[in-house]
């Protein structure tokens, strides 16, 4: 092989390599910030991994919120009609988040079945409701704008 040739394919080779590493690279980033929506029903079903980050939601359960009054925890439940989960935050809540109403943690599910949230997100006015939660509703046969 002339020495040219052998150099261009040394380029080619590297360039390759390169290229490759950088796209392994880029991938393993975004997984590691990938998150994925799952109802209650999902969750109690078992198909969510213990200590990954997932965003999880529903309608939160009438009488299910618990606040702990000497610090800013709260304990509540959400269900899509199907299945019930039990979330846990500590922070200050949204002013929109209420009883009956659809919302989305964002956090990890722990070894007794809870999610403990980083973030509580709320709807944004009285007729928005997310879309994952609507869909997880609808699928579980109730209309999307009842309340529970």
């Amino acid at each position: 092989m002339r020495p040219i040739r052998k150099r261009r394919l040394q380029l080619v080779v590297l360039l390759v390599v390169g290229v490759g590493t950088t796209m392994a690279i880029a991938l393993l980033a975004l997984q590691e910030n990938l998150n994925l929506f799952y109802s209650p029903a999902q969750i109690v079903a078992g198909e969510v991994e213990q200590g990954v980050k997932i965003r999880a939601g529903g309608l939160v359960v009438p009488g299910s919120v618990k606040r702990d009054p000497d610090s800013l925890a709260a304990e509540f439940q959400v269900t899509d009609y199907t299945g019930y989960v039990t979330i846990r935050y500590t922070g200050i809540l949204p002013d929109l988040f209420a009883e009956g109403e659809g919302i989305i943690a964002i956090g990890s599910l722990g070894s007794d079945m809870v999610v403990t949230a980083e973030q509580v997100l709320a709807k944004h006015d009285e007729n928005y409701m997310p879309p994952e939660v609507a869909r997880a509703i609808e699928e579980a046969g109730h209309p999307a704008g009842t309340s529970l």
